[in-house]
């Protein structure tokens, strides 16, 4: 009998998001210096089970049908792929609140990528994963290898994995969720659109990064704080805190993160957060290790 298989798959942080205009295939032209949280869902591939997909966690009620689960569409699309692929059954614990900016069923869904190569001892360099990938979401491929990275077009262009400092930061969620097509439509109306820019240097030091991550903001925070005042809110009360060295908008939202010096300074922010709003998601993490 071959033994349950388990992956991690963690939140997916745009430290910047900047928007070039629109495609003539109606798609964004993006930049995003993206990072990946120690915060995540975790999911575990049993083969010897029949094939399906299990909903746990604490926000497994958000997820929505099974039949529209990112896991299984990227299972359909790489067994469209290779011949006789073994699958089985997959559980979900389900932690990174829903429609919030965090990648969650996109990193649910290259988990389940590198699951399905492991129990067919597929190659993480097979070009079949990243057409699965790309097919199953714009955001699979960048989750498909976890670590910091530029993502351009509309998320098929990955720059080699970066090495950046570990930044220590606090996510907030205010509870509402944001459909990404809302925001890119808010967005499209105030016909703001920004140049192309050269991407990043190499950061070898925190001040370095955080210095670069000032020019470089989220380009839809002002779409999606007029659709849900309630970002605009998070964020004030992120900025509010003398320890937050940056605050911002990850990915269409509605979730945010502050960024602090240590672990100890994020820890003390989300305690005064979670007793501040006990209504709104909070975690401390650590962004950017890779």
């Amino acid at each position: 009998m071959t033994a349950p298989l388990v992956e991690r798959a963690p939140a997916k942080v745009n430290l910047t998001l900047r928007v070039h205009g629109r495609r003539d295939d109606g798609l964004h032209e993006l930049e995003s210096l993206v990072v990946f949280s120690d915060i995540g869902d975790e999911l575990t591939l049993d083969p010897s089970r029949p094939y399906g997909l299990e909903l746990l966690g604490p926000l497994r009620a958000h997820c929505g049908p099974n039949a529209d689960n990112l896991v299984l569409k990227a299972a359909t699309e790489l067994a469209a792929r290779v011949f006789d692929l073994k699958i089985g059954h997959f559980s979900l614990i389900k932690r990174i609140p829903v429609a919030a900016g965090l990648g969650g069923g996109s990193s649910d869904a290259a988990a389940a990528l590198r699951l399905l190569a492991q129990a067919n001892g597929i190659a993480a360099t097979d070009p079949r994963l990243q057409e699965a990938a790309s097919m199953t979401g714009a955001d699979v491929p960048v989750c498909l290898d976890p670590r910091p990275r530029i993502m351009r077009g509309a998320g098929e262009q990955l720059s080699g994995a970066m090495h950046l400092p570990p930044l220590p930061a606090v996510l907030l969620n205010p509870g509402v969720a944001l459909a990404t097509r809302d925001v890119f439509s808010a967005f499209d109306k105030a016909r703001v659109a920004r140049p192309a820019q050269a991407g990043p240097p190499s950061f070898n030091a925190r001040d370095e990064l955080l210095g670069y991550l000032q020019t470089q903001p989220n380009d839809l925070e002002p779409a999606a704080i007029s659709l849900q005042p309630a970002i605009g809110d998070v964020l004030s009360a992120l900025r509010g805190l003398r320890q937050c060295r940056l605050a911002r908008m990850s990915g269409s939202g509605a979730t945010c993160f502050g960024l602090f010096d240590t672990p100890e300074d994020a820890a003390v922010a989300a305690q005064q957060l979670r007793a501040a709003h006990p209504q709104w998601w909070v975690e401390e993490s650590l962004f950017g290790a890779g």
